[in-house]
């Protein structure tokens, strides 16, 4: 399974961004899939998670600013990423679920996108 993630770049504080992932194989759409970021020097953190059926979840950071959504049909999440932060600059990661569930541990996930960077500046 291959993910490609895009959407990623250069914005100011209080500009907003929307991350597209497309995962390569049909049968992931019946997957969680979520969105962890990578902030230089810190470790992976949890951003959101959907479920095969829509149910969303969302770090406390982001929950308000951020909507993760999907398009089972064309295998694709999105992350819609509002009022963005410098705290927010990061590598962006999407990830597909072993289960049909998200999941905010990434133990949960067994396949990875190669990441797009995010960078808002202040």
């Amino acid at each position: 399974v291959q993910l490609q993630a895009s959407g990623g770049g250069l914005v100011q504080a209080g500009g907003s961004l929307r991350l597209s992932c497309t995962a390569s194989r049909r049968t992931d759409s019946n997957n969680g899939m979520g969105w962890f970021r990578q902030a230089p020097g810190k470790e992976r953190d949890f951003v959101a998670a959907i479920a095969w059926n829509g149910d969303a979840t969302y770090s406390e950071t982001v929950k308000g600013r951020f909507t993760i959504s999907r398009d089972r049909a064309k295998n694709m999440v999105y992350l819609q990423m509002n009022s963005l932060q410098p705290d927010d600059t990061a590598i962006y990661y999407c990830a597909v679920a072993r289960s049909a569930y998200g999941s905010s541990n990434s133990r949960s996930y067994n396949y990875w996108g190669q990441g797009t960077l995010v960078t808002v500046s202040s």
